[in-house]
């Protein structure tokens, strides 16, 4: 078949992948000059299977009210601002807080993750893809005891589903992680995913459309998509400003913003952007103050990841809708965390700063899957863990279009229930 991918980031870029080594004819469109130019450009860098754990809790409601009013906190959400989609996603996020809604979420998020992973590191060993990758494991560290507790129960969880998990004391975390010496008295504990990764996910999506160019995709960069063309039943094309696109199959991969490419077809997608921030910190040489093993400060819902000779620092989370406007005292937030936990990791004054919209959906679960029109899929929603899911959802939704039995059970990611 011809199969024309929306979207050229990781997630979209894996799928080409995939589409094209069941020999599919695979264009991908654009409108960025380049593949990973959006989300994928500069996140945190985990590969994060231990960061399952879904937001929608009674837990993580408690501390968002808290957190109300205040700029500097780790979640921002003007609830007073007229936003009708945000407000219809936090509805849907109220259900998903039940403790039962909550394992069933993080089993279904654990599933993916892990073969996601796996798959990862399968694609890394056969096609020699290089993208400072670090195979060290995450350390999660808390500060606050009741928090610290909380994420050991959802550990448990995951280990139910076959995720190995550490639970650390104070004392153990230096063992894995020596940079955290400085800041070792100020922490309650910790939980070490051994088999977690970290990586530069820019680096492996060009690597990675290098290849898939090689096996036939052609990547169309520059491309605004307008809308699709349907009769009602089906799709038949993609309007753009260069023009019509035609194939026979079509997958949605374009984040925050394949909401919108979708309610004219009558499929509101619960997709809502979450723009989060990153520096990259330039290393000093050697840098024993920077972390070699990824480290997640749960507190400060921040991320940092050793990528070369960079340190990423990346977080927190701006529910304001699809406005991609970089606001400096949000990264001064970043900067002053990542400062605190990792005082002489680097030259943090030469350090590049990004935004970029990460589409969350209200359960923490994305969307592949077919849709009621026929030629149209969906591989979108997925969040923070966008990079962490990319391999295993690229080759999921390859085995959907081709109508090939998946690895995996596709039950729970798609349109059952989940659109309002």
């Amino acid at each position: 078949m011809k199969v024309l991918v929306l979207g050229a980031g990781v997630v979209g870029t894996c799928t080409a992948w995939w589409l094209s080594q069941d020999g599919h004819e695979v264009h991908v469109l654009d409108r960025q000059p380049a593949v990973a130019r959006e989300t994928s450009f500069a996140n945190g860098g985990q590969v994060s299977v231990s960061h399952a754990t879904p937001w929608a809790s009674f837990h993580t409601l408690r501390k968002a009210v808290g957190w109300l009013g205040d700029k500097d906190a780790p979640l921002v959400m003007p609830l007073l601002r007229y936003d009708p989609a945000l407000w219809r996603w936090i509805l849907r996020f109220l259900v998903n807080c039940p403790r039962q809604a909550v394992e069933k979420n993080t089993l279904r998020t654990v599933y993916l993750a892990l073969y996601s992973r796996e798959t990862l590191k399968q694609m890394r060993k056969s096609l020699s893809l290089e993208y400072s990758c670090l195979s060290k494991g995450i350390l999660h560290v808390f500060r606050n005891q009741h928090e610290y507790d909380f994420q050991c129960r959802s550990a448990e969880i995951m280990i139910s589903a076959g995720l190995p998990q550490r639970i650390l004391n104070r004392n153990e975390l230096t063992d894995i992680e020596p940079a955290l010496t400085t800041k070792a008295h100020e922490l309650v504990g910790g939980i070490y995913s051994p088999d977690d990764e970290s990586g530069d996910a820019r680096a492996f999506t060009e690597a990675l459309a290098a290849k898939a160019q090689q096996n036939g995709v052609t990547f169309h960069t520059g491309i605004q998509i307008n809308h699709l063309l349907y009769d009602g039943t089906a799709i038949g094309g993609v309007s753009t400003n260069m023009g019509i696109y035609k194939a026979d199959a079509f997958v949605i991969a374009l984040g925050s913003y394949s909401p919108k490419l979708l309610a004219p077809l009558g499929l509101h997608l619960p997709v809502y952007p979450a723009k989060g921030y990153s520096i990259t910190i330039p290393l000093a040489d050697h840098a024993p103050g920077a972390p070699v093993v990824s480290v997640t400060d749960d507190e400060n819902k921040m991320v940092f990841s050793r990528l070369g000779n960079r340190l990423r620092a990346a977080g927190t989370a701006q529910m304001t809708g699809w406005n991609t406007t970089l606001d400096q005292k949000r990264a001064d937030v970043i900067r002053k965390h990542a400062t605190s936990l990792f005082p002489d990791a680097g030259n943090y004054a030469a350090s590049e700063i990004w935004c970029g919209l990460r589409p969350k959906t209200p359960d923490s679960v994305p969307y592949i899957c077919k849709t009621p029109y026929r030629g149209l899929f969906l591989n979108t929603g997925h969040g923070t863990l966008g990079w962490t899911m990319s391999a295993g959802s690229g080759r999921l939704m390859a085995d959907l279009v081709s109508g090939r039995t998946p690895d995996i059970d596709p039950t729970g990611y798609g349109l059952e229930k989940r659109v309002y």
